[in-house]
C-alpha cells in the first residue's frame, strides 16, 4: 500500500462496489493500493436479512451514519435501532455489528480512525445476540480468517441504482 495521494473527487455510484451475499456491499474510497492514514471512509448497504460484518471491538474509534433505511445495531450486547440520519459513535474497542432485519436496504456511511502504517487491532467476542442473527462467532478470536471462515469471499460489483437516495 502506497500512501495518501493527492486530492481527488469520487463518485459512489461511479466506483467499484466489493460485497458477498449475506454481508451487504460496500465501496471503499481509496485508490486501487491506497490506504489512506489517519481514517478508513466507506458506504457499506445491507439489504434485508443481510449483516455487516462479525461483531467485534478494534482499537481505533469508529462512526456509522445512517443515510438511508434503518438497521439493528448490536453493541456493547445491547440492541438499537438506528434509523436514517442516526449517527452511533464507538470508542476504541467498543463492540458492535449490525443487522438489517426491515424491508428495506439500509446505507451507511463508515469512518474509523486509524495509525499510520499500523494494522488494526481486532477483538471478536461471543456475544449470543450476534451468534443468534448470524453475526457473530462462537469461540472469541483476534484471527479474522477464524471469525470469517465459511463466509463467502468479497466480489467485484457495480453500484446497485437506487441504493441511495436521489443516485
Amino acid at each position: 500500500m502506497t500512501d495518501d495521494p493527492t486530492w481527488f473527487i469520487a463518485n459512489v455510484t461511479e466506483q467499484t462496489w466489493r460485497g458477498a451475499p449475506g454481508w451487504g456491499r460496500c465501496t471503499k474510497f481509496e485508490p486501487e493500493g491506497v490506504r489512506f492514514q489517519d481514517y478508513g471512509i466507506n458506504l457499506h448497504t445491507i439489504d434485508p436479512g443481510e449483516r455487516s460484518t462479525m461483531y467485534h471491538g478494534e482499537d481505533g474509534q469508529e462512526d456509522f451514519l445512517v443515510v438511508a433505511g434503518a438497521c439493528l445495531a448490536i453493541v456493547e450486547g445491547e440492541e438499537r435501532t438506528l434509523r436514517q440520519w442516526d449517527l452511533l459513535h464507538c470508542p476504541a474497542w467498543t463492540r458492535h455489528t449490525f443487522v438489517n432485519e426491515g424491508d428495506e436496504p439500509c446505507t451507511m456511511l463508515m469512518v474509523g480512525a486509524r495509525r499510520a502504517g499500523a494494522e488494526t487491532d481486532c477483538v471478536y467476542p461471543v456475544e449470543p445476540l450476534a451468534v443468534r442473527r448470524g453475526a457473530g462467532v462462537t469461540k472469541e478470536t483476534t484471527s479474522p480468517d477464524e471469525a470469517y471462515a465459511g463466509t463467502p469471499d468479497d466480489q467485484d460489483m457495480p453500484y446497485v441504482e437506487g441504493t441511495l437516495p436521489g443516485a
